[in-house]
């Protein structure tokens, strides 16, 4: 593995060379040196610069922890964003790098892999969302039980969600529906923070224009532990600036800047039902208050138009793992695909 390793290397860096000789040979007349560096100028702002060859070592990756979000979704296949740096990168099922570098590359190598034209239609989607701080495999362990109730297509939708703000991740989330089939459906299973970015992307719909139909083609949606109404241990620890740091603008705009925040989110119009967290330890948490899961209170949790509310004895962070709330959330599901 190690001789593969450096045999790639001095390959990409023999190529780079090749460039650099190219470069210095066509740059010998400063006039045409000079005409050449306006043409890229006006090619960089035209956006019509061709694109760079970068060579790929597919190597297995942690599949997108904090920094990455997914803008595509095609049959395992992940088009995502690095949110520190801006660039894009192409990632398969098993977490590999297909490829990198610019969207349009990505793009390219997606089609190549997975052409568009042969997704099938009709399917049902179920996307799950994970909250702050965490990633979407920890929404995994939901698939085998939906599959098991006939829910084969999950798509564990990825996003920086302590670098970006909700409204980026909803807009990300719009991408990836947009692309799939015009005629797919979709269920949605939110943890936490999660719920609030499917609520800011109905917004933007609803705001914006659904040209596509997208909420006309929700069937459900399951929210566990979902900040409805805030988040009152955001604001208490949202005093202190290590807070906003950690958590970013996510965090913040579930605390800090709620009430200017929450007019950005709608209620589903389609039915959602929710499972809320309500737990009696021996030591209550002092940054939270009334009855809840520890992090978010139960009247937190809810929202008008709730087609069901319950409560479970579990905590915040294992909701979405808890096998009798993943039972139920198979169950929701179903029952509002049949009606």
């Amino acid at each position: 593995m190690r001789k593969i390793m450096l045999l790639c290397l001095a390959v990409t860096l023999s190529i780079q060379c090749g460039r650099n000789r190219v470069a210095a040979g066509d740059s010998v007349n400063g006039h045409r040196q000079s005409e050449s560096h306006q043409t890229e100028q006006r090619q960089a702002e035209t956006g019509t610069m061709p694109e760079r060859f970068n060579f790929n070592l597919p190597l297995k990756t942690a599949g997108g922890t904090q920094l990455w979000t997914d803008h595509l979704w095609r049959g395992g296949y992940r088009v995502q964003r690095n949110a520190l740096t801006g660039h894009w990168r192409l990632l398969d099922r098993d977490n590999i790098r297909r490829a990198w570098g610019s969207r349009t590359q990505c793009e390219s190598e997606l089609e190549r892999l997975s052409p568009k034209s042969q997704v099938s239609g009709g399917q049902h989607y179920v996307v799950l969302l994970h909250g702050l701080m965490r990633t979407s495999g920890s929404m995994k362990t939901l698939e085998p039980v939906l599959a098991e109730a006939g829910m084969t297509n999950c798509i564990r939708f990825s996003y920086a969600s302590t670098r970006q703000s909700i409204g980026q991740h909803a807009a990300a989330l719009r991408e990836i529906i947009e692309d799939l089939p015009a005629d797919s459906t979709f269920s949605f299973v939110g943890h936490s923070m999660g719920n609030i970015v499917v609520r800011h992307l109905v917004g933007d719909l609803q705001r914006e224009g659904d040209p596509t139909n997208i909420l006309g083609r929700c069937q459900s949606m399951v929210m566990l532990g979902p900040p409805n109404q805030g988040a009152l241990i955001a604001r208490r620890l949202g005093k202190t600036k290590l807070f906003e740091w950690v958590t970013g603008q996510g965090g913040t705009e579930l605390g800090a800047r709620w009430e200017q925040f929450e007019s950005n989110l709608a209620t589903p119009p389609f039915p959602f039902h929710i499972i809320a967290g309500d737990i009696d330890p021996p030591i209550g948490n002092p940054l939270t208050s009334g009855d809840g899961d520890f992090v978010v209170s139960v009247e937190e949790a809810k929202l008008n138009g709730a087609s069901s509310f319950q409560t479970v004895p579990v905590l915040h962070s294992f909701l979405m793992n808890a096998p009798d709330v993943m039972q139920k959330t198979a169950e929701l599901l179903v029952q509002a695909s049949r009606h």
